[in-house]
């Protein structure tokens, strides 16, 4: 989800700075929301565990897009499956993303430790080997969503400012602890309503926890639709979340975003897009030293799997405080 939603800002850069250009993107049907505001942007999704499963569907999945007369092919994920895809499309204009491997295995093994390429930034050296060439640092934004009478209800609309938190990531070196996380959300539903984000019976479990035991914390996990719920970031004053998809996703609507960081560093790349660099709050070095371990923080030391612990909830609310 954190990959397709970087590509948005992106994307939206190419719509405003090439307006003539028609794009189609290729994607779950699952992630289509996510470029329901972009102008000459349509959506093809990909049925990969359907009719377009195995070397067999990505050969119909080529016959298909050949007939929508595409120019040019930008590979924004450089991997088996658009390897192949890109071979049934011989004859087409294509460039793919170069993910620096090399550079970031010298990050995580301790060689290097400097900035390296974002994410964003790589995505627009793609389209810039097409032509197109992109500048990223005047961004656009779409406009708050309206909420539909459902999601008002659901999130007691009021007028406390919302303040959005995502306490979960795929790798549990990347997670803040929760007995910390607790501290923050209670902190901060003193004064502002605090909307949870989350998926998976467990964490709507542990959200629906937290949501019952305070005032002014409402979890929305499962209760609504992708759409509903862009809508819902699109009104937040700041989302705090872990390196995960949720920051993307807000930061994509031009939401503000603290990102807490574990055994990943924002030098990797996957800082979310148009961040101020103290937005990240990271993980104590001196403690932790071998930070970053891993890029998707899926390897760590068995002793780093709380690292994020080493940042004081104070230190958290207090960031969060200073931006609202």
């Amino acid at each position: 989800m954190g990959d397709v939603a970087m590509s948005v800002p992106v994307l939206r850069a190419l719509t405003e700075q090439y307006p003539d250009t028609k794009i189609t993107i290729l994607t779950r049907a699952f992630f289509s929301p996510f470029f329901r505001d972009l102008k000459n942007v349509r959506v093809f999704p990909a049925d990969v565990k359907g009719k377009h499963k195995g070397v067999l569907g990505l050969y119909k999945l080529s016959k298909e897009l050949k007939s929508l007369k595409i120019d040019a092919v930008a590979d924004l994920h450089y991997v088996l499956r658009s390897r192949i895809l890109k071979f049934f499309l011989f004859g087409k204009q294509c460039n793919q993303i170069d993910k620096g491997r090399a550079e970031k295995k010298a990050l995580v093994s301790g060689k290097i430790f400097r900035q390296l390429k974002t994410t964003h930034q790589r995505y627009a050296d793609v389209l810039e080997g097409l032509g197109f060439k992109l500048d990223l640092s005047n961004p656009v934004f779409p406009n708050k969503s309206n909420l539909n009478e459902k999601t008002q209800a659901l999130i007691r609309l009021g007028s406390r400012k919302m303040i959005g938190i995502a306490p979960f990531a795929a790798h549990e070196g990347k997670v803040y602890p929760l007995d910390l996380m607790k501290k923050v959300i209670v902190a901060l539903s003193k004064d502002y309503k605090v909307i949870l984000f989350g998926g998976g019976a467990k964490e709507i479990t542990i959200l629906n926890d937290l949501e019952e035991s305070l005032d002014h914390v409402i979890n929305i996990a499962g209760k609504l639709s992708l759409d509903e719920e862009l809508d819902v970031i699109s009104n937040l004053e700041v989302m705090l979340s872990m390196d995960s998809g949720n920051a993307h996703v807000a930061a994509m609507l031009g939401v503000k975003v603290v990102t807490i960081w574990g055994v990943t560093h924002p030098y990797a790349g996957f800082a979310p897009f148009n961040q101020p660099e103290d937005f990240a709050i990271l993980s104590d070095r001196n403690q932790f030293p071998e930070i970053p371990t891993s890029i998707y923080g899926n390897k760590y030391p068995e002793n780093y799997k709380e690292a994020s612990g080493s940042i004081s909830p104070e230190t958290v609310i207090e960031k969060i405080k200073s931006i609202l």
